[in-house]
This record gives structure tokens, sequence and C-alpha cells, in this order.
């Protein structure tokens, strides 16, 4: 008989690194510790998820690398238990773990990301007064870094300068810093049913409201924006307007001139996260060119060419709310890498920056061909030059099941639930990255079991490795 257990709570002061690593090896040395036995049936992942304050993917990621030791297997709907005591060290969690769950860029061939740092890093270092890189640096980050994220914006038609551009840490630390500096608890923010769910964390942290409005194929829908912002004070707008995450949907010009005329007429703050803007051959023009007095434009490296860049640029609507937030950052102490950012400025100078992203575009390409091929329309939305597809099941498919039938196939899976504003009436679904480290050969393997668990012709009894 199986043991219900649903307080188990990791303490995980002591255990550094990311949070699904952490979580991932605290489980197992519980296991290995035997202060978890055998058929103990594990927290929710949702419960656990809302018990240590975290995204439900970050709790699913860490599941998924204790049951890929063999500590802990998933049972459907029916939840996780544990399987048995193996002999795996819980430490091997945190050197062989798999960076699964994340949205990354494919990696590049032949080491062309690294070869390209490493000559704009010499050139940076042997320039003059390349030691202040090494140093704190002032509000809103490396001046150069700043006039470069200006220069890069400006060629899509935003209006901005080193003045109301701020350099951040990532995406998400610009995401933190508009949220905190402009929302209040209890703000309504008009977004899509499906979104990032960083963003989701955010509005759970500073207590806002969220409105869900009717999207189609390029995103929110503006007429039931005027709608929505009819029935409630909205505040603000939260948008991907290019290969939306998870749903890949990509607003058209005069989906995004329709928004920003939505926004005049409701005096909405537009929260634009472009993470995926820059991609295209052809970047179509920001919301911020169309409505740049109300934008907060967020652009970064990490959905371009790679998380570990640490480099964003967040655009301000003036001047002076680009100086209160950049006081705000500072105080934080969170800055972007120096010596990143100057690097990413120097391949923006002299152009690099749009060859690795031509190269970065190319792999996605050719990785869309393969699921062209393997599943093809309508089974999945895509973008061509995009690295992830959201794959909508139908309700007799058993999400769990895919997805642990996946994972020690290298191909990075989310449960569509994940990104869900209204968990209580979710269509099932699938947001699968096909960038990162895995091999075309590896994808095209595991885009064919995708298509066998979850055809017409699928059924549960496909093996899980």
């Amino acid at each position: 008989m199986k043991n219900a257990i649903q307080s188990w709570t990791p303490t995980l002061d002591q255990i550094a690194g990311p949070k699904y690593l952490a979580i991932a090896e605290a489980l197992a040395g519980d296991i290995q510790g035997g202060r978890l036995a055998e058929g103990t049936r594990l927290p929710p992942q949702r419960a656990l998820a809302e018990t240590l304050g975290v995204d439900l993917t970050t709790v699913t990621r860490a599941y998924g690398e204790v049951q890929r030791l063999g500590l802990i297997e998933g049972s459907g709907r029916r939840g996780s238990f544990v399987r048995r005591k193996a002999a795996a060290d819980p430490a091997a969690v945190r050197s062989e773990a798999s960076d699964t769950g994340m949205n990354a860029p494919p990696e590049l061939e032949d080491g062309l990301l690294a070869a390209a740092f490493r000559r704009a890093l010499d050139a940076v270092l042997t320039r003059s007064g390349a030691a202040g890189a090494f140093h704190y640096q002032p509000s809103g980050g490396l001046p150069i870094a700043r006039e470069a994220g200006a220069d890069l914006l400006g060629g899509r038609g935003v209006i901005c300068d080193g003045d109301t551009m701020l350099v951040t840490s990532g995406g998400q630390h610009a995401l933190h810093a508009v949220v905190s500096a402009e929302l209040h608890p209890g703000d309504v923010v008009a977004v899509a049913a499906h979104i990032y769910p960083g963003f989701l964390a955010l509005a759970r942290r500073y207590g806002l409201r969220l409105a869900v409005v009717a999207s189609d194929e390029e995103g929110i829908d503006p007429r039931d924006l005027d709608a929505v912002c009819r029935g409630n004070a909205v505040r603000a707008l939260y948008v991907v307007p290019t290969n939306d995450n998870p749903t890949t949907a990509t607003m058209g010009s005069q989906r995004r001139a329709a928004l920003a005329a939505m926004a005049e007429r409701h005096g909405l703050l537009v929260i634009e996260d472009d993470a995926y803007g820059l991609l295209p051959a052809r970047p179509l023009a920001p919301i911020a060119s169309l409505a740049p007095d109300r934008t907060w434009h967020i652009a970064s490296v990490s959905k371009i060419l790679a998380p570990g860049l640490r480099v964003a640029w967040l655009r301000a609507p003036s001047v002076s709310r680009a100086w209160r937030l950049a006081a705000d950052i500072h105080e934080t102490a969170i800055m972007a890498p120096p010596l990143n950012a100057a690097v990413v400025a120097e391949w923006i100078g002299t152009g690099v920056f749009g060859q690795l992203v031509a190269a970065v575009r190319s792999q996605a390409q050719a990785r869309q061909a393969i699921v062209a091929s393997c599943l093809g329309a309508p089974t999945v939305h895509a973008q061509p030059e995009g690295y992830h597809f959201w794959m909508p099941l139908s309700r007799d498919v058993d999400t769990a099941h895919v997805i642990s039938a996946l994972r020690p196939h290298g191909l990075s899976v989310v449960a569509g639930d994940a990104f869900a504003v209204d968990r209580t009436s979710v269509t099932p679904a699938l947001r699968v990255s096909i960038g990162g480290a895995i091999t075309r050969d590896r994808l095209e393997r595991s885009l064919r079991l995708l298509d066998a668990l979850t055809g017409p012709d699928a059924t549960r009894k496909v093996p899980l490795v």
C-alpha cells in the first residue's frame, strides 16, 4: 500500500545553485537517507511550487531529474512516488543534470559563439580604459552597452538613446524592475490566456490581478482588449509580440498598431517583452515604436544568442522614468556582467552580433524543418525562425506520461498548464523547445517518439524509456 505524504518540504538554505537542482538534490538525499520510504507519495508538483514560492516549471524539472536517476516514478494523475533506493549519489543530480524545461537558443556549431567571444574580449581588454569593466557599474549599466542597445533598437524604429536605455542582468531582471517600479498590489494587467511563467511568478509576488484577453493566431485581440478595459480598471498590458512563449503567435504590423491605439485610448502602460524580436531576418517594428510614451520595451540576448551572457536592454518611456528605475536597479546590487556587456556592445558595433544571430536563425530554421517532417501542420503551431513550438493535445492523451517518456531523450517539454493564467479551464498542450544542445539526429528521434505518443494511434502503453 502506498503511503500518502503531502507535507514534504525540502530545506534549501544550504544548497547553492539553481532552485530546481536544489530541490532535486534535497529530494534525492531524503530518499537515499531513508527519510522517504519506497512507495511514498510525493506532494503534487503545483502544491510544492506554491509552498516554496517557485514556478511550477521549477518543481517539474526537479522531479524529472530525480526520476531520471530512477528514484521516483510518475503515475499520471495519481502523482509521483518514491520508486526504490538506487545507488545513485545525490550529488549526481547536480553533475549530470540536463537543462530541461528551459527554452534556449540552439547551440552554434564549431564553437562559433565561443570564438567570437574570445576575439571580442581581446579587443575590449586591449582598448584604453578597459579596467573600468572590472568595477561596479554606474546606474543604468555600462555606458557603451546602453548606447549599443539604443543603436540596436533604433534600427527597428524605436526612439531611444543612452539616457532612456538601461542594461539589466537578463530579461527577467528587467521585468522584475518594471513591475516593482510601475505596478502595485491589486493593479490589473491584461494578458493572454497563456503567458511566460516568469511573469506569472511576478504577478503572484506583487499581488497583481491578471485579466485574460481573447487571442487568435496573432495574439491578443484588440477588440477584446477594448472590452476588458471597459469592464475593468486595467493598468497595464503585457505582451510578447514576436514568437510568443508558449503559443508562438506573432503579431503583424496592423495588430501592433491596433494594440498601441488601445493603449493610448485606455491609458495603459505597455510591457513589451520582446525576447525573440531580434531573431527574424525581417523583424517587425515593436509596439514601442508606435506608443513610445507608454511602452517599456525589453530586448535580451538570452533568447537570441545565449542565456549565460546575462545581458538585456530595458527601454524606458522617458528619461525621468529611466533614471528613477536605474536608481532602483542600482540599489539591488544586481548588474549585468560588465565584461559580457562590453563584449555584446563590441559585437553590435562590429556587425558580429548580426552574424551570430543569423547563425542561430539558420539553426532554428533547420530544426523547424525537422519538426515539419516529423509532425507537421495542423499538429503544431510554430514560427519558421523560432526554436520552440506549441502542440495542443486531445484530452485522452496523458500529458505527464508523454513528458516522462521524452525526458530521457533530451527533448525539453513543458505541460501547457505551466503557462496558463487560469488552470481550471486548460486545454491540454505542450511547449516543446528544439533549441539547446540536442543534436538534430536526436531531435528527429525524439520527435518521432512524440508523434507516436500523441498521434491518433497512440496508446498509453508506450514505454517510458
